[in-house]
């Protein structure tokens, strides 16, 4: 199969890291893969295969993600079989593919994804209704397109993220890690790993922490950069924090931060499916996060993680209290679980699986842009 990948820009994000795997995935299994993105550059840039032919449409970097020049030339010059658009502005562009090839390119599949818990932009939504068919991350999301978008559901397939980073073998905690950061033997190293962005919320996980009992040994690690970091950083000094919460900055493979930690935490407001806690529970980390769509999703529910509601902080550090101990029977459970749930080669085959059925399958309607 002949197959595009659609992004905005290659930034260190989850659906981004996600694009990276299934091209690169999808090319190593002998399909020819382009990955078309709107803008050129970006942190993942180097990490794409020189199997997949990599093509920006800005011909310099205008810092617009919705800016995509000449895409529909592109996609006809290509004469894919398979669109896939991954992110919110590439699925923006859903509804504009599918009415401005279905004439020169009629056997053309173009597919959405919905991999955000945010609002969804008037462009999106017009998308999901146009497009022959959309891959929800979580049951949650596709719950919302069935429920919130109108989407039928037979028109909507659930296929999981997969585990990005190489998963190693239990190991002993990294304590040589933990000693560079000030952290003992007894301490409880509490660990998040995603962009610094309103919605990842990490100024309510400095304040939880900051009001765990005075005999609780912690420290907080933030793994990440983006927009909100400085605002994080003066609030853990207003709060007399700082020696406790740890700054890491970006890390392009933060799994020895997985083996130095003891629980994964997560405050986010909007989410589809985390890609930090799943993998976080491939590394072994129960995880104590509060509830956003698909989260529940991302553990197997109050007993290798708990989902806890937003603006309840008391019960949010009762649960770091209980998961932060040592167990290493949870630990193992958390492994199987996301090991057998996200595991990489298993999605992406579900993924080339769809491909097929959806470009032999002449029900599809040849026009669903009314």
């Amino acid at each position: 199969m002949k197959i595009i990948l659609l992004q905005d820009y290659l930034r260190n994000g989850g659906t981004e890291h996600q694009t990276v795997l299934l091209a690169n995935s999808f090319a190593s299994a002998g399909h020819s893969v382009s990955l078309l993105t709107f803008r050129p550059g970006g942190i993942l840039e180097g990490r794409i295969s020189s199997n997949v032919t990599r093509q920006s449409l800005q011909l310099f970097d205008t810092c617009l993600d919705w800016f995509a020049p000449g895409l529909i030339n592109q996609v006809i010059r290509r004469s894919p079989d398979i669109i896939l658009c991954m992110g919110r502005m590439a699925n923006c562009y859903g509804l504009h593919l599918v009415r401005k090839t279905r004439k020169l390119l009629p056997d053309l599949v173009v597919i959405a994804t919905m991999r955000t818990g945010k609002k969804l932009p008037s462009l999106f939504r017009q998308s999901l209704r146009c497009v022959h068919h959309v891959v929800a991350n979580s049951q949650a999301a596709k719950t919302t397109l069935v429920r919130d978008h109108s989407v039928p559901p037979e028109k909507v397939a659930v296929i999981y993220n997969s585990l990005v980073f190489p998963v190693q073998s239990p190991q002993q905690r990294n304590e040589s890690l933990r000693s560079q950061h000030g952290a003992t033997s007894s301490t409880k190293v509490l660990l998040n790993v995603a962009m610094f962005r309103p919605e990842k919320n990490q100024q309510e996980l400095i304040t939880l922490a900051a009001g765990l009992p005075a005999d609780f040994d912690w420290q907080l690690w933030l793994a990440g950069d983006g927009p909100s970091r400085a605002a994080c950083m003066s609030l853990a000094h207003h709060l007399g924090v700082t020696s406790r919460v740890k700054f890491l900055g970006f890390q392009s493979d933060p799994s020895t931060l997985y083996a130095a930690a003891d629980l994964a935490v997560h405050a986010s407001h909007s989410e589809s499916l985390s890609n930090f806690l799943i993998e976080a529970q491939a590394h072994g980390l129960p995880a104590v996060a509060c509830e956003a769509q698909g989260i529940a999703e991302c553990f197997v529910p109050d007993i290798t993680g708990v989902a806890i509601p937003h603006h309840q902080p008391e019960v949010f550090r009762a649960a770091i209290l209980r998961f932060a101990r040592s167990d290493p029977a949870l630990r193992q459970q958390a492994r199987e679980f996301a090991r057998a749930n996200f595991d990489a080669t298993r999605r992406v085959a579900a993924y080339l699986d769809l491909f097929a059925t959806l470009a032999r399958d002449d029900s599809l309607p040849p026009s669903l842009s009314s």
